[in-house]
């Protein structure tokens, strides 16, 4: 049961794409807390996928753990199905799934693999699911869609990660603005564009990232997945369903 009965999602049901670990299990964990049911999705760790789920059922909500690798069309469209069948009252749909390139294996692929993962899972499984849910959550007149960003792909950011990055961030971005105005009035669509969370890679990211976030960030600390979390709370509550179309930054005051 939710906590308190600001951003109630009470009798509500969501999906959270890539909700194993990290950034997407906080958003699963937030929602859970604000009263909705959960599918929890996950392509390769599935031990992790059941540990966000076990911990959705301690909120006490119900919780349907779903594989499907997004860069697979056809995995994609059975994934719309399933989640609509195990929830069919679902009006939230998380885009959070996307490519790690900064840590593990992905770290030492090409710029070129680096560049076509990335079209396939941040792009094209974010384009493809946001529109099979939307055409669903529009014959149903009701729901939200959220998407997420990056803070620095409009102003760039050196290096092959940010030419990276800001090429699939800023594709995102401009969908979400288009799915908007297709979808309203009934459904709503936002995306949050983070800054600088510390996830994996910012644990053991070196002095020179350290220092770097300190300053870029007025604030003068890294952000949490928790903060992200709290604001994909927010935007697909009633208390923000005047707001469609916008790019949210959640990055501690950073320059854009």
């Amino acid at each position: 049961m939710p906590e308190n009965q600001f951003a109630s999602l009470n009798d509500r049901a969501a999906i959270v794409t890539g909700s194993s670990s990290g950034i997407g299990r906080e958003i699963a964990l937030e929602l859970a807390r604000g009263g909705a049911d959960l599918v929890v999705h996950y392509n390769s760790n599935r031990e992790g996928a059941e540990e966000t789920a076990r911990q959705i059922r301690d909120l006490g909500q119900t919780a349907v753990v779903l594989r499907a690798d997004l860069a697979d069309e056809v995995a994609t469209e059975q994934l719309v199905e399933d989640a609509f069948t195990a929830f069919p009252h679902l009006d939230i749909w998380v885009n959070n799934a996307g490519v790690d390139l900064l840590t593990g294996a992905a770290k030492d692929w090409s710029y070129e693999t680096k560049l076509q993962r990335l079209f396939e899972i941040d792009v094209r499984g974010t384009v493809l699911l946001s529109r099979a849910a939307g055409r669903r959550f529009a014959e149903s007149k009701r729901g939200t869609i959220i998407t997420i960003g990056w803070d620095q792909a409009e102003r760039g950011m050196e290096g092959d990660s940010g030419e990276l990055f800001a090429t699939a961030k800023n594709a995102i971005m401009g969908f979400t603005r288009s799915l908007a105005l297709s979808l309203a009035p009934d459904v709503r669509v936002n995306c949050i564009a983070p800054g600088w969370i510390r996830t994996a890679w910012g644990e053991t990211a070196g002095n020179v990232w350290q220092e770097r976030v300190l300053r870029e960030t007025p604030l003068n600390r890294w952000g949490t997945p928790g903060d992200i979390a709290n604001c994909v709370r927010y935007l697909v509550s009633d208390q923000a369903r005047y707001l469609t179309g916008q790019v949210f930054y959640v990055n501690g005051g950073a320059e854009r």
